[in-house]
């Protein structure tokens, strides 16, 4: 899998506002069936630490505080 070159260049981007990871917060890394997102201890949220994603879109639906968006390719709307 190819490391995500930067948080613009990924499909998955979190708000580092809302998200709620530096408080114990992982639902959307365990719901991810890729395995693809991540903690980032020093910030305190989550992020997308490879550039691979199904657009299945848990992470986004289970995210508590609505901070995991799913950017979709139009051809694959």
């Amino acid at each position: 899998m190819p490391l995500a070159a930067h948080a613009a260049s990924v499909p998955v981007v979190v708000d580092d506002a809302k998200c709620i990871a530096a408080k114990g917060c992982t639902v959307c890394v365990d719901v991810c069936p890729l395995d693809v997102l991540a903690i980032d201890l020093v910030r305190g949220s989550a992020f997308m630490k490879y550039d691979e994603c199904w657009y299945c879109m848990p992470c986004e639906v289970d995210c508590p505080t609505g901070a995991v968006t799913v950017n979709i390719p139009y051809l694959l709307r």
